[in-house]
């Protein structure tokens, strides 16, 4: 009986021991798992092309639940890029993300304000567990319409919803995931013979002016049919944009280098966004598949070598759409390929920058020529003057100078070219300076007047962060920034103001109204040339049809925009684009939906 007893209580110590030892290890595995708990809400900071990029991070449940963006001053257009990759992120649950093409310094500064946000939960990015892929789109292997469109620029754009107007069918392919293009990320300008503002301000302008500056900024090389259609028909262009598309414009407008009187119209905020937007809400309304990430691979020809459609690669998938009535290339030029630019002039070396969009790389041109389309004036490769020295990119600020109220010198404080001149002309003039680069001056009242520091204000901030542009109380402050010669600036600046209250520019008869420079504050912004616009292209008649190299028309293939050729010569006057991809987005929409 002692034994069983001995025995029992043996076994009581034990169980007991074992219940005190489950006890203590249970509780300090709930503690840990309360410690290692990152649930809660962390704010975080990057740094985009516009500046601050600030983002609030919801964490449940140790998943990435919600990413706001609190602030932030990028591109509009591609300010989207932070929306695809928050989609990215929570369905992952992971932040190092690729980038959105096209959206390289948004894409880093947002992943950079994502993970400054989640370095507050103190915790290691591997508590994050994968949450597997993104679902992808589901496309079919084939499609049909009546027309195809390739590119979701304003070229294309415009002829999309134009076709559709004309009673066809319309699919878009846009071969990035951002659509707009070089369109998105130009200030939009529209130059239009006898617009509004021109009435309303007794300006005297017509289709004959117009086409007759157009063809002497590009040195008389344009096929000069094409550039009659262009100038008869930008301002119905225009009014369609304002009346149909509701495309808004300032009250203002700028006057462009080259031009022989102010006829460029402004859209609302100088930005390609406002004409995106409005044509891509039409495209909306009018239920117009647009499929993006889809690259055209192949033109498709039947038996005559009518095209009758496209092959396209989405996600590794090879598709069929069919056109039957036509197919219309509306990519844009090859400014961003570095091999094409240097295969038709190798003076467009790497040494270069480029304003253009990274899908800039003349995939239509290259399709058309692969089934015997002819391509025209493909040596012809234009900079613009002013852009960022260290990205390329177009500086918005910088068109105070459009307004007639800055002057370009060098490092030596003189000026040495029309500042309103042809974009070619300055640009030549600019590489022959100390350093390759211009220094753009201006005063407070041209600052405020023109409203650039508003409109554009943080590119005004990132400038001035990176020390490309300076803001000083005097011309000397100003000058010794970027150790120009003050002395001769102080006398640049004197002789021009002279100028102006003779109402004439005796050193290189600058056109417009000639305004003094007055008190300071005073602005200087550094720039150089970059690669803007490529003007040859696949050539096309008046009915934007293809031709082959025999002069004969292609059946079924349509091209309109900056992937076309002979309409500008050798040079484009600015905000001549935005005419030309309305006027013949229109016309190659109505053509192919006959």
């Amino acid at each position: 009986m002692k034994k069983l007893i001995s025995i029992v209580l043996a076994l009581s110590m034990v169980l007991g021991i074992t219940g005190c030892s489950q006890a203590n290890t249970q509780k300090p595995s709930q503690e840990s798992a309360q410690e290692s708990s990152i649930d809660g809400t962390y704010e975080g900071t990057g740094t985009g092309k516009g500046g601050n990029i600030v983002v609030e991070l919801t964490i449940a449940d140790n998943k990435i639940s919600d990413i706001k963006v609190k602030e932030e001053h990028e591109t509009e257009g591609l300010n989207e890029a932070m929306s695809i990759m928050t989609e990215e992120m929570i369905a992952t649950n992971n932040f190092d993300v690729d980038g959105v093409t096209g959206a390289t310094i948004t894409s880093a500064g947002f992943r950079t304000a994502v993970a400054d946000a989640f370095s507050k939960t103190g915790a290691d990015k591997s508590v994050l567990v994968s949450a597997g892929k993104v679902e992808k789109e589901k496309r079919e292997s084939e499609y049909t319409s009546d027309v195809i469109v390739i590119g979701a620029g304003g070229a294309g754009l415009t002829a999309a919803i134009t076709a559709a107007d004309n009673g066809a069918s319309v699919i878009v392919l846009e071969k990035m995931p951002i659509i707009g293009g070089n369109t998105l990320l130009s200030g939009g300008e529209y130059a239009a013979p006898g617009n509004w503002i021109q009435v309303e301000e007794g300006i005297e302008d017509s289709a004959d002016k117009f086409y007759a500056d157009i063809l002497k900024g590009g040195d008389n090389e344009g096929n000069p049919e094409l550039v009659r259609i262009l100038a008869d028909n930008a301002l119905d262009g225009a009014n369609w944009l304002k009346d149909d598309i509701k495309m808004v414009f300032e009250d203002h407008m700028l006057f462009f280098g080259g031009h022989s009187v102010e006829r460029s119209l402004v859209p609302k905020n100088a930005t390609g966004y406002e004409m995106i937007s409005k044509l891509n809400a039409r495209l909306t309304e009018k239920n117009i598949p647009l499929h993006k990430n889809t690259t055209a691979a192949e033109l498709i020809q039947n038996a005559d070598g009518q095209v009758t459609g496209v092959k396209a690669v989405y996600d590794g998938q090879t598709i069929t759409y069919n056109a039957n009535k036509g197919v219309i290339i509306a990519t844009g030029g090859f400014g961003a390929s570095l091999d094409m630019r240097m295969k038709y002039n190798e003076n467009m070396n790497e040494k270069i920058l480029s304003t253009n969009s990274v899908g800039s790389t003349g995939d239509g041109i290259t399709l058309a020529e692969k089934i015997g389309a002819e391509l025209v004036d493909m040596q012809y490769i234009q900079t613009y003057p002013t852009c960022d020295t260290q990205s390329g990119s177009l500086l918005y600020v910088g068109d105070v100078r459009m307004e007639g109220r800055s002057i370009l010198v060098n490092k030596e404080g003189k000026r040495f070219v029309e500042e309103l001149e042809r974009r070619d002309v300055i640009s030549n003039a600019v590489i022959e300076q100390t350093g390759g680069v211009s220094y753009m001056f201006w005063d407070e009242s041209a600052m405020t007047d023109s409203g650039m520091a508003v409109t554009h204000e943080s590119e005004y901030n990132g400038l001035i962060a990176r020390k490309q542009l300076v803001k000083a109380d005097t011309i000397e402050e100003a000058a010794a920034f970027f150790e120009i010669d003050a002395t001769e600036l102080k006398k640049t600046v004197e002789n021009y103001n002279q100028y102006a209250k003779d109402g004439v520019d005796k050193e290189f008869n600058k056109r417009g109204t000639l305004v003094e420079f007055g008190q300071g504050p005073y602005y200087i912004m550094v720039s150089k040339p970059a690669v803007h616009h490529t003007m040859g292209g696949i050539k096309i008649n008046s009915e934007a049809q293809v031709l082959n190299k025999n002069g004969e028309a292609i059946k079924g293939l349509y091209a309109a925009g900056e992937v076309t050729g002979d309409i500008h010569g050798t040079n484009r006057l600015g905000s001549d684009a935005i005419a030309d991809i309305t006027v013949f987005g229109r016309i190659a929409g109505q053509s192919a939906a006959k």
